[in-house]
């Protein structure tokens, strides 16, 4: 978390301005070689580029260089957790992110509903992006699947992504995935490995069922998925976890009322297991600000969440994302207006819609409050931030600028 050693030393106090944080989630992007701008160069964010004339600005990176994060860990770092030593799973992440409990030892997964080939090649990683809806009977049918030995929960998470709990005697997760996270290649069940001996018995327990569910799909959801040719739907495996043993943020920051605004289960579940309640929302940004405006008297931290972003950049479809970010911008003068004194908007990680996935490079971070000191910068861009007065420093360190801002951090030193 925020240098343990320095954190281990401060004053975390109680009193102190309410705390606004923004994440447009895959917000950074590179330049389009049309034009050699970026989405957020490209898009008309009037609102966003007041926020930046009037705060100061930075470059935030999410883990270090070269090293392109997962959304959960992008997120820990904002938090103010060492991304490395606290690597959560996806698995449960998804599992509290649909309010499913976890005793110690379930072992959770992350399942992607994927189509393949005949000749088994992972050929669209989101079943044509599946609706939730018909998840839902996919589902249905993998809760039919039995193991000796092992308790089996299976749950949609969201449109093509859903989450199965194991929970059984002596299970431990160090599992490789069956998730190659490219098409193209072809992945089989047996190819699952223990990166330990203690996992040897749940590697057994994962293949067997990953085995039966693409058994039970490959005829059974024929007609369901909207997909191409000859392909068929299987699963793909990804973060097998355990429940995670983590601080709050109201152990670490004395921050006693965090809510969470963030319409899908994976970011309602790090929010979760990081101590914040959940602020149930609708599935559109201004039903998400409807309710955040009536939540201003009930807590001191709001971790406000947009998701979209991401979606498009991963798709590859670059002008959506511009319409994406333009469409929030229209609606930050609702969030201006709000009675709260520190605001923060930046995102977990880059999304560039030319790479269609997470990358390395640094995030636009942006702090407004009564005792910011405004740098030169006038715009909420990539090359913009980069040259504001924070420079380009670790997403861990955030959460230290949000507190300091917001006076909740006691003077430190004689």
């Amino acid at each position: 978390m925020i240098s343990s050693e320095l954190a281990s030393k401060l004053k975390f106090l109680e009193e102190g301005s309410k705390i606004l944080f923004i994440v447009i989630d895959g917000v950074g992007g590179l330049p389009l070689p049309e034009t050699g701008l970026t989405e957020l160069e490209t898009a008309f964010t009037p609102n966003l580029n007041k926020m930046a004339s009037r705060g100061i600005t930075g470059m935030s990176m999410p883990i270090a260089p070269g090293i392109a994060p997962g959304s959960g860990v992008a997120h820990l770092a904002l938090f103010g957790y060492d991304p490395i030593k606290y690597a959560i799973g996806r698995g449960a992440i998804a599992a509290y992110g649909v309010n499913l409990d976890m005793e110690k030892g379930n072992v959770a997964v992350r399942v992607n509903f994927a189509g393949f080939s005949p000749e088994g090649a992972v050929m669209d990683r989101r079943a044509g992006r599946l609706s939730t809806e018909k998840n839902m009977k996919l589902c249905k049918m993998l809760r039919d699947i039995k193991i000796p030995g092992v308790d089996i929960i299976v749950e949609t998470v969201l449109d093509y992504r859903s989450v199965v709990i194991f929970k059984g005697e002596g299970l431990y997760p160090n599992l490789s995935d069956s998730d190659p996270q490219r098409v193209g290649k072809s992945i089989f069940p047996g190819e699952i490995k223990a990166l330990d001996d203690e996992s040897s018995s749940m590697k057994e327990i994962a293949i067997k069922f990953v085995n039966m569910a693409n058994e039970i799909l490959k005829e059974g959801a024929k007609g369901i998925a909207d997909l191409e040719n000859d392909q068929h739907v299987g699963i793909l495996t990804r973060g097998y976890s355990w429940r995670p043993e983590i601080p709050s943020m109201k152990d670490l920051y004395k921050l006693n009322k965090l809510g969470a605004f963030a319409t899908y289960p994976d970011y309602r579940g790090v929010a979760k297991i990081v101590g914040m309640e959940i602020a149930y929302t609708g599935d559109e940004l201004e039903e998400q600000i409807d309710v955040l405006e009536k939540s201003i008297d009930k807590y001191d931290f709001f971790f406000f969440h947009v998701k979209k972003t991401d979606s498009a950049g991963e798709d590859g479809n670059f002008h959506k994302k511009v319409h994406l970010i333009e469409e929030f911008d229209n609606l930050v003068p609702r969030l201006e207006q709000l009675d709260i004194d520190v605001k923060v908007v930046t995102g977990d990680h880059s999304t560039p819609a030319t790479f269609k996935g997470h990358s390395w490079h640094p995030v636009p971070f942006v702090l407004n409050g009564k005792w910011c000191r405004p740098d030169n910068v006038k715009g909420f861009s990539e090359s913009q931030c980069e040259k504001g007065a924070l420079g380009q420093f670790q997403a861990t360190e955030a959460m230290l600028y949000a507190l300091g801002m917001a006076g909740r951090i006691a003077k430190f030193g004689a």
